[in-house]
C-alpha cells in the first residue's frame, strides 16, 4: 500500500554559492544602514529629557517591603519590566517568554545598571510562579500602588521603564511597550534570522511558508511538551 507523502514546506531558491554571495551582500548593504539608522535612534534616546518620580510607592517581594530607590541597588540606572499578572493560574506566557530570555545580570551590573521585574498582583501568587519558572531576577509585587499606571502602563498590560538615580531623586527616562519589547527576546531576534522568520501570519513571507496566528502558539517553557494551551476567558 502506497503512503500519501507529506506535503513539503515551500523552500527559498537554489542558486550557486557566488550568486547566493552577491545577494547577501547586497542585504548586508540595507543591515548596515539600519545599524546606523538604531545607532542614531539611540542616541536621540540618550538626549530625551526625563520626568522626575516623586510617589515614594511600597513594592514588596521575600525580603519585606522596598521603595523605588531600594529596587536600584545602589546603582545609578534601573531597568523595570512591568510583568502582566492576569492572576493565578492564567499566566501571561508572552511575559513569560520575554523574562526567559533576560540575560545574567553581572553585564548590566558592570554598567551601574540594575534589572528588575514588578507586576500589580499579590506576592504570595507572583513568588510561587517565580519558583516554578526557576527564575533568580529580582521580581516586586507593586499591588495596592499606582506604580504601573503612573509609569505609562495600561490595565492588563505590559511594558518597559527605565529610570536614572540622582543621589536621593529618580527619573523616569524612556518607557515603551507593545512590539517596543520585542527587542528584549532573543529567541525573536534569533528567528528574525532564519528563512521561515517567527512564522506568524502578520509577516511578509512567501508562499507557502509554515505560519500560525500571533501568540497562539507561545507557551510557558513547561507547557510545549503539553497539550494545547487553554482558552483564556
Amino acid at each position: 500500500m502506497k503512503t500519501k507523502s507529506k506535503k513539503s514546506t515551500a523552500l527559498p531558491a537554489i542558486v550557486p554559492r557566488a550568486i547566493w554571495k552577491k545577494a547577501r551582500q547586497k542585504l548586508l548593504v540595507k543591515e548596515k544602514q539600519l545599524t546606523r539608522a538604531l545607532d542614531k535612534l539611540a542616541a536621540e534616546r540618550r538626549r530625551l529629557p526625563m520626568t522626575p518620580v516623586a510617589e515614594n510607592y511600597a513594592f514588596k517581594n521575600t525580603a519585606g517591603e522596598a521603595n523605588l530607590l531600594d529596587l536600584f541597588e545602589g546603582r545609578r540606572q534601573l531597568v523595570i519590566y512591568h510583568h502582566m499578572w492576569l492572576g493565578a493560574p492564567d499566566y501571561c506566557s508572552g511575559c513569560a517568554s520575554i523574562v526567559d530570555n533576560f540575560p545574567r545580570l553581572e553585564h548590566l551590573h558592570a554598567r551601574n545598571t540594575s534589572l528588575v521585574q514588578v507586576s500589580d498582583g499579590p506576592w504570595s501568587e507572583i513568588k510561587a510562579f517565580q519558583k516554578r519558572m526557576g527564575w533568580t531576577l529580582p521580581w516586586y509585587s507593586s499591588q495596592g500602588t499606582t506604580f504601573n499606571r503612573d509609569c505609562g502602563v495600561e490595565e492588563g498590560s505590559f511594558g518597559l521603564s527605565i529610570f536614572l538615580r540622582a543621589d536621593d531623586s529618580v527619573f523616569q527616562t524612556y518607557f515603551t511597550t507593545s512590539r517596543g519589547v520585542d527587542r528584549l527576546r532573543f529567541d525573536f531576534n534569533l528567528l528574525d534570522l532564519t528563512p521561515l522568520g517567527r512564522q506568524e501570519t502578520w509577516e511578509d513571507s512567501p508562499k507557502g511558508w509554515p505560519q500560525t496566528p500571533p501568540y497562539k502558539w507561545w507557551r510557558l517553557h513547561d507547557e510545549y511538551e503539553q497539550t494545547p494551551k487553554r482558552k483564556r476567558a
